[in-house]
């Protein structure tokens, strides 16, 4: 269980594959290397798509079912993936977004928990599109999960409709919305819009759940960032209260005090161990 302290490919081949895209969850750094050859009419029988009767029930199927894309389920502990979906709150029917997702894995998670009467948004910028590359492409081919729905857009232009959303995942992410990438002058985006964008569509009671490496305090937000990929806790917090959300719920799980938050989170000495807070961020109920 988790511990919580309460306080209060290119563009062409997504064309060509037919996938749905409207214009790096990762960290957004992780790859898988096969697939699973799964028609959509078998995803319509697996156990992907079959009848839960419980929140529980459902997240356990979603990771325990066979037919996931190869190479995610050997990711599954050091990712905590079990205890991030808990943590969410996922069950049957939701609408959840998995914002900036690289490959995939979570968007595959939440589609698989979330079931038939549920739905997927598998939202990239340009930049993680092309990071998640021939992965993000293979995972959601040939209608494998009916549920998903693949947008790749910059920012700024990812709009949807108000009070539409139960659930929001950013998995190690949030930090790149303050960097600036090599041969760019601004960062990926603009924090203050993208809050006010998830606020408006987070349906009241709906939930943001942040995931990300810890910067020390203080500091530079988008210098540190660009040096260490790293985010003070508090400068998240401030961001999401400012758009509106209440601070809900937080989690030690990814906790290593033993990081001293000083290197880079690439560094191989910090593999899957870098010092990472959780938050959840929920909107108020009307």
């Amino acid at each position: 269980m988790l511990a919580l302290r309460m306080p209060a490919l290119p563009m062409a081949a997504l064309r060509m594959l037919g996938i749905a895209v409207v214009a790096l969850s990762a960290s957004g750094c992780d790859r898988s290397d096969q697939i699973s050859n799964q028609s959509a009419s078998a995803a319509q029988d697996s156990p992907s798509t079959a009848a839960v009767d419980s929140p529980a029930t459902a997240i356990a199927s979603s990771i325990a079912n066979p037919d996931r894309y190869a190479g995610d389920r050997e990711q599954d502990v050091w990712r905590k993936s079990q205890e991030i979906l808990e943590f969410m709150q996922v069950k049957p029917g939701m609408q959840v977004i998995d914002y900036f997702a690289g490959s995939g894995y979570f968007s595959e998670l939440l589609s698989r928990a979330v079931g038939p009467s549920g739905s997927v948004v598998v939202y990239n910028n340009h930049g993680y599109a092309e990071f998640g590359g021939e992965h993000l492409v293979k995972r959601f081919a040939d209608a494998r999960l009916a549920n998903a729905k693949v947008i790749t857009e910059e920012t700024a232009a990812f709009k949807l409709p108000a009070d539409s959303v139960d659930a929001v995942l950013l998995y190690m992410s949030y930090h790149d919305l303050y960097w600036v990438q090599e041969k760019r002058t601004e960062p990926m985006g603009i924090p203050s819009q993208v809050n006010a964008a998830l606020f408006a569509a987070v349906k009241p009671g709906g939930v943001v759940v942040v995931i990300d490496h810890s910067a020390q305090p203080g500091g530079d937000t988008a210098k540190v960032v660009g040096a260490l990929h790293r985010i003070d806790p508090q400068t998240v917090k401030n961001d999401f209260v400012a758009a509106g959300f209440l601070f809900d719920a937080e989690s030690e799980l990814m906790r290593h005090p033993e990081d001293d938050r000083t290197k880079v989170v690439f560094d191989e000495s910090l593999r899957h161990r870098t010092d990472r807070f959780i938050y959840r961020f929920r909107k108020p109920a009307r």
